[in-house]
């Protein structure tokens, strides 16, 4: 786990900010061509703020993201950059969440001159003793009605040395006023502020509302942006939005294009770890006696097919970055993927049919192909007695002669497996990085009880595609038949690169 989170913070870069004193604030300037962009992420208690972050980040640890208001007290940093040349594109602050803006628009208004710009008066509530920030609470200063403002003045400290913002609204929430006073305040700091919608996907947004009260403020441009049903094309969004709103939008250019080729790049990554995995288990094969007893095989080769679907599942958890279950929930906490494989109601749940005729309907409903039992009945009723998942098979002359019988996966479990590793792919790709509940949706239309049907799979089992029937005959292509892991993985790369172009070529719409 410390390797993870090692390799997590090695891309996303986070520490405490300094805050810089109040008497020597720098007035902002258009950001010049070849500096990173300073992006504060500001917004009212509680709206999101850290959840954004971690997923525009990829990243589960950062900050903290609970259900209460200021969670983070501090301003943190992050920092995007460019995955080819380390160059930084972007530095992310974190801010703490706006308790009392309409109160802190009050003291301006009464203690500060109306003749003055936003930024002056702002420079003037920095110096007052009601924003000196205090980690002790007795220390803390405040006016003579009580109030302390220093939260406030974290944020407003980190506006002006930032280049933009980003106005993070809980999309759920009425239009108040003291969201109104908020933007007012953000406003004097005269530097560009978007909008950002979270909680999107909520039935009780009032996105509506809160479009007309920015577009009276002159605020015309915003995005939304989930944390938890994410969606890499309102992410795109989200960037190209703010570009828009700078004299020099080169970084941000840059950080949409690596981004998106970085996301593609995973993808494919993801599809090859897939497909190498459904090779590996079609051609495992073990190999019994016509008068053994199959039952202690059968069960062993099961239980190495449950063992190498869980790396796989981890492989891709890995991949994009879900390192701990504590930390960030996982599709893997579902009910649909901690059903057992060899479960046959897992296989009618997929819509997966596996009986082509009355008479082998038992056998065949618990993935047994019985007609290619052979002729040793007491080996067919064996297999049939238990739960299924494997096929027996005599296809030489040589086998019938020996009396060999050749055990391997069958095609509806291939099948099953192949549906189920794409029904993750499709969760990782949808879940954003601050999800922390697994009944939370993965992705739109899916819920905690997982249901499919016929067109969910990416193809018939009778259908399989040819690089699982070759395999069939490759048992040196799978580790888990006893061979070398590496040297097996070797021999069928280049099967794991063509069978993973069909399985993109043959997704479904996510």
């Amino acid at each position: 786990m410390a390797n993870a989170e090692s390799a997590s913070r090695s891309h996303n870069l986070q520490e405490s900010s300094e805050e810089p004193d109040p008497s020597h604030m720098p007035l902002k300037k258009t950001i010049a061509s070849g500096e990173s962009l300073k992006l504060a992420v500001v917004g009212h208690t509680n709206t999101g703020k850290t959840s954004i972050l971690r997923t525009l980040l990829r990243d589960v640890y950062f900050g903290e993201v609970k259900n209460e208001a200021a969670t983070t007290r501090h301003v943190e940093r992050a920092q995007l950059a460019d995955s080819q040349t380390g160059e930084v594109l972007v530095t992310l602050y974190d801010t703490p969440g706006l308790e009392d803006a309409s109160g802190l628009m009050d003291w301006l208004e009464d203690n500060t001159a109306s003749r003055r710009d936003g930024i002056e008066r702002l420079q003037q509530f920095l110096a007052a003793d009601i924003a000196q920030a205090s980690d002790d609470v007795a220390a803390h200063h405040y006016d003579s009605q009580g109030y302390d403002y220093s939260q406030e003045a974290k944020v407003v400290r980190q506006l002006l040395a930032s280049d933009m913002a980003i106005y993070v609204v809980d999309a759920r929430e009425p239009v108040l006023g003291k969201y109104k006073d908020e933007l007012a305040i953000l406003s004097w700091a005269a530097i560009p502020v978007m909008p950002v919608f979270n909680f999107t996907d909520s039935q009780d947004a009032n996105i509506d509302d809160w479009q007309t009260m920015l577009a009276r403020r002159n605020l015309h441009i915003s995005t939304r942006f989930d944390s938890v049903a994410f969606e890499f094309e309102d992410e795109m969004r989200l960037w190209q939005n703010l570009a828009t709103m700078l004299t020099h939008s080169e970084r941000l250019e840059q950080l949409m294009a690596r981004r998106a080729e970085d996301w593609a790049q995973l993808y494919d990554e993801a599809n090859i770890i897939i497909a190498d995995f459904l090779l590996n288990v079609a051609a495992f094969v073990r190999e019994i006696d016509e008068d053994d007893d199959p039952m202690p095989v059968l069960q062993q080769m099961q239980e190495a097919v449950r063992q190498s679907e869980r790396t796989m599942q981890h492989s891709l958890l890995n991949l994009y970055k879900f390192y701990d279950n504590a930390v960030a929930a996982t599709p893997l906490e579902l009910q649909a993927y901690q059903q057992d494989p060899f479960d046959p109601e897992l296989l009618k749940s997929y819509g997966i049919r596996t009986t082509s005729g009355a008479a082998a309907g038992a056998l065949l409903g618990l993935g047994i192909d019985a007609a290619a039992l052979g002729t040793t009945l007491g080996l067919g009723a064996a297999i049939g007695g238990i739960a299924g998942g494997l096929l027996s098979n005599t296809s030489s002359i040589a086998d019938k002669i020996t009396g060999v019988k050749r055990l391997y996966i069958d095609p509806a479990t291939l099948t099953l497996l192949a549906t189920r590793a794409i029904d993750l792919l499709t969760a990782l790709r949808h879940r954003g990085h601050a999800a922390t509940d697994a009944t939370q949706l993965l992705y739109k239309g899916e819920t905690n009880t997982f249901e499919s049907s016929d067109s969910a799979t990416p193809w018939s089992m009778h259908k399989l595609p040819s690089e699982l029937k070759k395999a069939r005959g490759k048992p040196q292509w799978s580790s888990l038949s006893g061979g070398k892991s590496e040297q097996a993985q070797l021999l069928r790369a280049d099967m794991a690169w063509s069978l993973s172009a069909k399985l993109q070529s043959n997704k479904r719409a996510d």
